[in-house]
C-alpha cells in the first residue's frame, strides 16, 4: 500500500527507519529487529541508502524481505550520489518489479571523506529533479525530506523552504522530517513550507537519545539543536549512560505525545538498527492514549 494513503487512514502512523548491515549475519540480525517491532503495527519501515550506493544491494534485499517475510509496508531510500540517471531508473525499474510501493528519494550526503555533494556525470543535481523522473515514470508513492532547522547548505530559511516546494510540485506526496528535539521548530516549519503551498503529510522525524557523545555527534553532523535546558541535563548525566538513556526515553515518550497532540501525522522513528529504546516510546504512547480512554 502506498504511504501517502496510510497516512490518510492511520492516524497516529509510527514508522521506523533502519540501515542496511554490511554482512549476511547483520541482515538476520536487523530482521528480528523489525520482526521484534511488528507487534507495535507500524504504519511502514524505511530502509536507507549508503553514500555512493555503497548499500544498494542490502537496501533491495533488505525492502524485499520485509515485504515478503514480515508483512510490512517497505520504503527504500534512493540517493543521487554517485550515479547515472540511467543507472537510477534502472534500480526504481528493479523495485516496482519487486512489488515495492514507496520511496524516499533525496539528493544523499557526500561520500565518507568527501566536504560536497558532487553530481555524477549524467546524474541529478537536486532531488527535485530525480523526484520529476520517478512521479514521471513509475506508479511510487514518492516521500522527501523536511528540515525543521534548515537544512545546513540552504542559503536561508525562504531558500530551503523553496526547496521543499519544489520536491513537492516535482511528485513528492508526502515530507518526512530531520530529527529535532523541539517540536516549536517543527510546527513553525509546518506552517512555513503550508504558507508556500505544500499541502501533502509531513512527518516528524524522531531521535532517541540514549547515548551522550553520540547525540552530541550527530547533531553537529545534521545542524540540529538541542534546547539549552535538555542539553544541561544530559550533560550533568554524560558520565552516567543508563542515566542518559532513562532520562533520553522519558524526554522523547513526551516530545512524542506533544506532537500528537498539536496535530502531527505521526512519528518516524530513526531507530539506529535498535528496538528497546523505540518499543519504550511507542508503547508509552500507546499506554498513555489507553489510560486516557479508559478514565474519559
Amino acid at each position: 500500500m502506498k504511504i501517502d494513503e496510510i497516512l490518510k487512514h492511520r492516524s497516529p502512523c509510527f514508522s521506523f527507519e533502519f540501515f542496511p548491515p554490511k554482512t549476511d549475519d547483520g541482515v538476520e540480525k536487523l530482521m528480528a529487529t523489525i520482526k521484534s517491532l511488528r507487534i507495535l503495527n507500524p504504519g511502514f519501515v524505511s530502509v536507507t541508502y549508503g553514500a555512493g550506493g555503497s548499500s544498494r544491494a542490502r537496501t533491495l534485499e533488505v525492502v524485499k524481505r520485509i515485504k515478503t517475510e514480515l508483512g510490512m509496508e517497505p520504503m527504500a531510500h534512493v540517493t543521487c550520489v554517485g550515479h547515472t540517471r540511467d543507472e537510477l531508473r534502472a534500480l526504481f525499474e528493479a523495485l516496482a518489479g519487486a512489488g515495492i510501493e514507496n520511496v524516499m528519494a533525496l539528493r544523499g550526503d557526500p561520500p565518507k571523506g568527501e566536504e560536497r555533494f558532487t553530481v555524477a556525470e549524467g546524474g541529478f543535481r537536486y532531488a527535485s529533479e530525480m523526484i520529476e523522473m520517478v512521479a514521471r515514470e513509475f506508479d511510487l508513492s514518492i516521500g522527501a525530506a523536511g528540515y525543521p532547522e534548515k537544512h545546513q547548505e540552504a542559503e536561508s530559511v525562504a531558500s530551503d523552504v523553496a526547496n521543499a516546494v519544489r520536491k513537492v510540485r516535482a511528485g513528492a506526496r508526502f515530507l518526512v522530517t530531520q530529527f529535532f528535539f523541539d517540536n516549536d521548530a517543527y510546527f513553525a516549519y509546518v506552517e512555513r513550507v503550508r504558507a508556500a503551498g505544500v499541502d501533502v503529510p509531513i512527518v516528524p522525524g524522531i531521535m532517541p537519545i540514549t547515548n551522550y557523545a553520540a547525540i552530541a555527534r550527530m547533531t553537529a553532523m545534521s545542524g540540529a539543536t538541542i534546547p539549552q535546558r535538555l542539553l544541561a541535563e544530559l550533560e550533568a548525566r554524560s558520565d552516567e549512560p543508563d542515566a542518559v538513556a532513562d532520562l533520553g526515553v522519558a524526554y522523547t515518550a513526551l516530545q512524542c505525545r506533544d506532537l500528537l497532540d498539536r496535530g502531527a501525522p505521526g512519528l518516524h522513528f530513526y531507530t539506529l538498527n535498535k528496538s528497546p529504546v523505540t518499543r519504550a516510546v511507542v508503547s508509552a504512547l500507546v499506554a498513555a492514549r489507553t489510560f486516557h480512554e479508559l478514565v474519559a
